[in-house]
């Protein structure tokens, strides 16, 4: 997969079937969006790409937010890459760029500069100033600068849709299978190992404290169920989040107990990918019923089936 961080970078004149968004999660929503661009490629011998914008949009309009993604740039790339696109155009969202009309967009970008013969967008989509842009604009436009585009319908899951802000609900409530069933894939959480407080390993579970993508979306303060992954190895382990309340913890720490493992990770990156919620954070009266509550969650974690 080629990767453009300018449209000027783009040399290929073959034509494009595209679609844009912002595809943060790269769920089953997206991903009906990316097979279905990938069968019109094949069928019209197009070349396929997605344009997606980094930063998120939503940086520049509401800057006091505090949204958090459900992916980093890179992991949004892996997946697009996973998925067998061609072309990644991650646009920045500037001045000049959010100036432009829905119309001025198609003309400007998709035709001129990308030669799009092939346009497909999901069911909510709008872009341009104002959000001038949307299906009925395009389908008004393709007559005349000779592209097809196809609106998608929603995905649903158990009869409701698919979408980003689910899913970032789903996980800020703890629910992982939720979460997980919307992305088609576990959701994960990289970093590097840094030092903690080592207080784990003087109560029999020494953790391997994270330093995460401050843009990354982390589940609810709780205890989860995780796969761990280490240099290429695979463990199963059990991961806080929280500010360890019964030692009068403050910061907020994303630590993993990996389970039949005893190695020096420290300045390692590691991945964990959420399988299921344990329980919420709980404030112990002594280490005592912590260790308790951490021997339990082990035999859970033990047991269960990946």
């Amino acid at each position: 997969m080629k990767v453009f961080r300018n449209f000027t970078d783009y040399t290929s004149h073959r034509p494009l079937a595209l679609s844009l968004g912002m595809f943060d999660g790269v769920h089953l929503g997206h991903k009906s969006i990316i097979d279905t661009l990938i069968n019109v490629g094949k069928k019209n011998d197009l070349e396929t790409a997605v344009l997606t914008f980094w930063p998120h949009p939503r940086f520049i309009f509401n800057p006091n937010e505090d949204l958090k993604l459900l992916n980093t740039v890179e992991e949004k790339k892996f997946l697009m890459e996973k998925y067998g696109i061609g072309n990644l155009f991650l646009k920045e969202f500037d001045e000049e760029f959010r100036n432009l009309t829905g119309e001025e967009f198609v003309r400007q970008i998709l035709i001129e500069k990308l030669h799009v013969k092939y346009l497909i967008i999901g069911y909510d989509h709008s872009f341009g100033k104002n959000k001038s842009g949307n299906f009925e604009l395009l389908q008004k436009l393709s007559e005349e600068l000779g592209f097809e585009v196809e609106q998608m319908e929603a995905v649903n899951i158990h009869e409701n849709n698919i979408s980003s802000t689910k899913i970032r609900n789903a996980l800020s409530a703890g629910d992982i299978k939720k979460a997980n069933e919307m992305l088609g894939y576990s959701y994960a959480v990289s970093g590097t190992v840094v030092h903690g407080k080592k207080i784990g390993r003087t109560i029999g579970y020494p953790t391997a404290n994270i330093d995460t993508d401050s843009i990354k979306l982390l589940p609810k303060k709780g205890a989860y169920i995780v796969e761990v992954w280490i240099k290429g190895k695979e463990y199963k382990g059990m991961l806080s989040i929280g500010t360890n309340p019964t030692v009068n913890g403050e910061k907020l720490t994303v630590e993993v107990y990996i389970l039949n493992f005893n190695e020096d990770i420290y300045d390692e990156e590691i991945t964990v990918k959420f399988r299921d919620f344990l329980h919420d954070e709980i404030k112990f009266e002594g280490l005592e019923k912590l260790i308790e509550r951490l021997d339990e969650d082990e035999k859970l974690t033990e047991n269960f089936i990946f």
